[in-house]
């Protein structure tokens, strides 16, 4: 990509040409856009130049200008007149095929011709292209589509220089208006998706338009590996600054070390401290520092030695592009109500992949196998500057909405910092329970909101204990559902189509497997879906065991995350089944993304019977997690006992209390481990600290109405089409159809 350089990409692939009339709309579009851009600025404004790298607004507004009318219409319309020659000296970046040029870092000092001189400039010109467009002539199409995505970079150059001018400024303005109060709820404890390797295809697929540097397509080899499922956050950031982050040369490759005692840094760009708090300097003004959004204006230099810090490494662009064709997009681009990057949204996978900021990877960047410049001119940016600069991908809170795709490469050079570059981590390897664990608790303690996945309850004696716990007079969650899954059994199954495949989302061989098993014998195959290898294979034994004439096809993924069932029920019609109201421990969006995903994996027409629990009155509720006998309680406290054992932690178990308390605001219970004193604790070489009264949040089990569910459902794309609901203590079963 071309921002370093002020200048269009070259060789535009566009194998799916839009029409001249379509591409009229879209030219007039991106012009007002950029227009738009620039409208609150004063004159004053778009003739400052803040530093070498950046260029004055009124240089965009006029470079674009000279774009279009160089390679498009003095060679290609006939009679058209060049507004000034002159400006060929003044707008040109860099193309030496078209003679001298004002130096790049002189661009400021073009005073004249003036903004409205400028704008008469692109009058000028966006007539000569309507004339032009009228001509349908199709091989314009290409360098059109090509002057186009230019101009798009080059309003995400406008937002970039001007932030950097406004924040050299003392007075600090504002570029647009402020926001209201940020959302403070963090995004969640740091997770590590793991992505498969093996022989895969990267670059541009040929579909649309792309720059020549995203092809020629190819196969690289990866080894599997794991993505941060976000981005790195200004507080995990404030954590690597307490630690000594940029006084740490160890941290630091060698040109970055020197770069940071040379310029002094000690933070991102733009952050200052202000009577002893943070702030940083945005668009939307100088702001206190919003510890949950994502760390922005960071080197490549930075970005490395976070990573290091972190244990963790960056992603190389082939690793970041597999796995981002396989992620939801979810990130924010420029026109989504805000413009600096926002904390990522709950929810589970890959998460800010596309938008809010472009992500550093450690490829430098350099042509693909087969790379050839294009012809002429046009051709001059690509291949000369293949050299001394690393990639970055995905796109970011300025960006143009629709101008990127996961094949796109931006690039910078590591000692640069005033785009908006952020951080997404990698380490090596699918990666073991145990450094997932570790992983899991460490970002997890790491929060200003300490929490842990209620995934690691179960453990042997976890598992023990929570069987225990179903047993209790207290608990009624697994005898009522299994109850009404009794009495509504033969009702749910005789919807199900013949030789169809149950597909459970959990290890399976229950109580309440079975049940469904036995009301459905037109079943033809079984296919549970679980994490751990063992549980699923002791439960794939024990089907196999009882029910021979079934098939069974274990498939060992994460629930949340798999993208295709096994190869033995292919075609087979799909029913999929999540009891026990798991849908409750996720968040309201995790819960809509796991509904989406499911709906995809088990494929259109397919059939969901999933257990909810019901809203009911609070002293019920919190004696189901908080039982006289203190079973709960074990169950809960157990998580530090695995802790200490399996990651050498040092909790001291008497030091928490259980904690079991409704949120009436969220619809549900929390479990909380509440430290009953002030104290420290060591995990995974790190040290962490608790408040007396601090809570470590375990788990949350949400609660339903009939009436939110319907509205969940359908807002990721299922119908409600059955619905059985128990006596008190209140339990649903529904049957949903995507």
């Amino acid at each position: 990509m071309a921002h370093p350089h002020d200048t269009a990409p070259s060789g535009a692939v566009a194998k799916a040409v839009s029409t001249l009339a379509s591409l009229a709309v879209r030219y007039r579009a991106v012009r007002q856009a950029s227009e738009a851009l620039t409208r609150s600025l004063t004159a004053e404004d778009q003739q400052a130049q803040s530093m070498p790298d950046a260029s004055p607004s009124k240089w965009h507004l006029a470079h674009t200008s000279w774009f279009f009318e160089t390679f498009l219409l003095t060679p290609r319309l006939a009679g058209y007149r060049v507004f000034d020659p002159r400006f060929g000296f003044l707008f040109n970046s860099y193309y030496e095929a078209l003679g001298a040029r004002q130096p790049r870092p002189a661009r400021g000092l073009i005073t004249r011709p003036s903004i409205d001189d400028v704008l008469a400039y692109r009058a000028h010109v966006d007539a000569g292209m309507a004339r032009l467009l009228e001509r349908e002539v199709p091989e314009l199409a290409p360098l059109v589509e090509l002057g186009l995505a230019h101009e798009q970079q080059h309003q995400e150059l406008i937002l970039m220089d001007i932030l950097h001018l406004f924040a050299s400024s003392p007075l600090k303005p504002a570029y647009a208006p402020p926001r209201g109060t940020p959302d403070p709820t963090p995004p969640g404890p740091l997770r590590f998706v793991p992505v498969d390797g093996g022989l895969v295809e990267i670059g541009h697929d040929g579909q649309g338009f792309a720059f020549d540097n995203e092809t020629p397509r190819h196969r690289v080899w990866l080894e599997p590996y794991r993505l941060a499922d976000r981005l790195t956050t200004n507080a995990e950031w404030l954590a690597f600054m307490a630690d000594g982050g940029y006084r740490r040369p160890e941290l630091w490759l060698s040109d970055g070390w020197a770069r940071v005692r040379e310029e002094g840094w000690r933070a991102p760009l733009y952050w200052e401290e202000v009577d002893g708090r943070w702030m940083v300097m945005t668009l939307h003004g100088l702001r206190p520092l919003e510890p949950a959004a994502p760390v922005s204006h960071v080197s490549y230099y930075e970005a490395d030695a976070y990573a290091a810090w972190a244990g963790a490494r960056l992603p190389t662009e082939a690793e970041w592009e597999h796995a981002a064709l396989q992620a939801e997009p979810g990130g924010r681009f420029l026109g989504a109500g805000r413009i600096d990057a926002a904390a990522a949204l709950e929810g589970s996978g890959l998460r800010q992949m596309l938008g809010d900021l472009w992500e550093w990877t450690r490829s430098a960047y350099s042509p693909y196998p087969g790379f050839r410049p294009a012809e002429g001119a046009v051709g001059e940016y690509n291949g000369k500057f293949m050299c001394g600069q690393f990639v970055l991908r995905g796109g970011a809170c300025i960006t143009p909405p629709g101008h990127v795709r996961p094949s796109y490469r931006n690039f910078f050079y590591p000692h640069q910092r005033w785009m908006f570059s952020g951080v997404r981590l990698a380490k090596d390897g699918a990666g073991d329970q145990a450094q997932a664990f570790l992983d899991d608790v460490v970002a997890g303690l790491s929060l200003a909101k300490k929490s842990i996945s209620p995934k690691y309850f179960y453990d042997a004696e976890g598992s023990r204990l929570f069987e225990a716990i179903t047993e209790l007079p207290e608990y009624y969650p697994t005898r009522t559902e299994t109850a009404l899954l009794r009495d509504a059994a033969h009702e749910i199954a005789a919807s199900f189509p013949p030789g169809a495949t149950l597909v459970e989302f959990g290890s399976g061989a229950s109580v309440k497997t079975r049940i469904l098993l036995d009301a459905a014998p037109q079943l033809s195959a079984y296919v549970p879906i679980d994490i751990s290898h063992g549980a699923l294979e002791e439960a794939a034994r024990a089907i196999r065991a009882d029910y021979p004439k079934l098939l069974v096809a274990p498939l060992a993924e994460d629930f949340t995350t798999a993208l295709s069932l096994p190869a033995a029920v292919a075609g087979r019609p799909v029913v999929g089944f999540f009891p026990g109201s798991t849908i409750g421990n996720f968040t309201r969006e995790e819960a809509h993304d796991f509904l989406v995903r499911a709906s995809r994996l088990l494929g259109a027409g397919a059939q969901f019977v999933i257990g909810l629990d019901m809203v009911k009155p609070e002293p019920v509720l919190v004696a189901a997690y908080d039982d006289a006998a203190g079973v709960t309680a074990a169950f809960n406290k157990n998580l530090l006992v695995r802790m200490n054992r399996e990651l050498g932690a040092d909790f001291d178990l008497d030091g928490f209390a259980h904690v079991a308390r409704w949120n009436a605001r969220e619809s549900r219970i929390e479990m909380h481990l509440e430290s009953l004193r002030d104290q420290r604790v060591d995990v995974g070489g790190r040290r962490f600290r608790f408040a007396a009264g601090e809570t470590l949040h375990t788990e949350n089990s949400h609660k339903f109405t009939l009436e939110g569910v319907d509205r969940l459902a359908q807002s990721a794309g299922w119908r409600l089409e059955g619905r059985w609901l128990s006596a008190d203590p209140a339990f649903a079963v529904v049957l949903l159809r995507a």
